[in-house]
């Protein structure tokens, strides 16, 4: 018996060690500061490395082959905790500027609110401008969902409707330098800043259907005009924080879905854990499980409303787009909402 516990402890133990072992070659394939050489010669070894721990746990050094690789896993950490994200660097235009602002009673001033004309994805005119906003005018939220890679994936966007028609949409990105791609791997392995973008919607929900053909989708959401303005306060309240203190995008824990969840959590709503909020593209279907979103039909008719690329396109980018976009999408009656 004490054989079989011997050999299911090491097995665990060698479940642990793959994993770590997983982990930190490529923490270091990604993150050493090594021409692309050296770097995998690094994590060759590691690997290799944490390969013969394994085979040493079922053997009589296990306990020392165990320590020696606790010992390298700590040296690892300590390595990885020093590497911080960068404040400056030359960036790729369209998150060159992360938006900050102040707010006095019910007057909102934002800075570097981006409103680009773009005529593809490079080419465009660049235009960081300071705006000021009435917080007792906001009537609505809306969710944007800009599905890149199939239905599973979507990019998150929040925007927030004032009197008069006016449009403030708010995107949580990676901050790429310039030349830069996405890649959600590297992401999870501290590659890039996160940046937060306020923004027109014919620019950061523009560029996604008329330029990029994602395919964009909008839900109006029931939310009361007090919920919405602590939302969007909660936004300025983390866009300044993040001028202040760069952090890491990561593609798991911190993206444009885990930091929308995190702020509503902040301003007393309940979010449940749910696998929906990892794999985004179902984003809708949790709301609309949990009312969020216009319950009198069902969401298969509400997402085939939802879809604005035809009527996008048709807008050309016009100053019109924002009530173009929204034509024939069924707003919720806000009745009894408690944010």
């Amino acid at each position: 018996m004490r054989g079989v516990a011997r050999i299911s402890i090491a097995i665990i133990l060698s479940l642990v060690v793959t994993i770590l072992t997983a982990w930190s070659g490529l923490a270091m394939w990604y993150r050493l500061p090594f021409a692309e050489p050296g770097r995998a010669v690094a994590c060759i070894l590691f690997i290799l490395f944490g390969f013969t721990i394994i085979i040493a746990l079922f053997s009589r050094i296990r306990f020392r082959a165990l320590a020696v690789f606790v010992a390298a896993f700590a040296a690892v950490l300590v390595w990885w905790s020093t590497i911080k994200p960068l404040a400056d660097a030359d960036w790729a235009p369209d998150v060159a500027r992360q938006v900050t602002g102040t707010y006095d009673g019910n007057r909102l001033t934002l800075k570097d609110v981006r409103a680009f004309e773009w005529r593809s994805d490079t080419d465009f005119t660049e235009r960081w401008t300071t705006r000021t906003y009435d917080l007792s005018s906001i009537q609505t939220v809306d969710l944007f969902m800009s599905y890149w890679s199939g239905t599973k994936i979507a990019h998150v966007i929040m925007s927030f409707g004032f009197a008069g028609g006016d449009y403030l949409a708010w995107s949580i990105e990676v901050r790429r330098r310039r030349g830069g791609e996405f890649s959600p791997i590297a992401d999870l392995f501290k590659s890039n800043p996160l940046v937060i973008i306020a923004a027109d919607e014919r620019d950061v929900v523009g560029v996604r259907s008329n330029v990029r053909g994602e395919d964009v989708q909008i839900y109006r959401l029931k939310a009361s005009p007090d919920a919405a303005r602590t939302l969007l306060l909660e936004y300025l309240s983390d866009a300044n924080a993040l001028s202040a203190a760069p952090k890491f995008y990561n593609s798991i824990t911190t993206n444009c879905t885990t930091t929308i969840v995190k702020m509503m959590r902040a301003v007393g709503d309940v979010v449940p854990l749910d696998w929906r909020l990892i794999v985004n593209g179902y984003l809708p279907d949790y709301a609309y499980a949990r009312g969020a979103l216009d319950t009198r039909m069902p969401l298969s008719d509400l997402r085939a409303l939802a879809h604005i690329d035809d009527r996008a396109r048709k807008s050309g980018l016009s100053p019109d787009f924002s009530r173009l976009i929204r034509i024939g999408v069924p707003s919720p009656s806000r009745s009894g909402y408690a944010p």
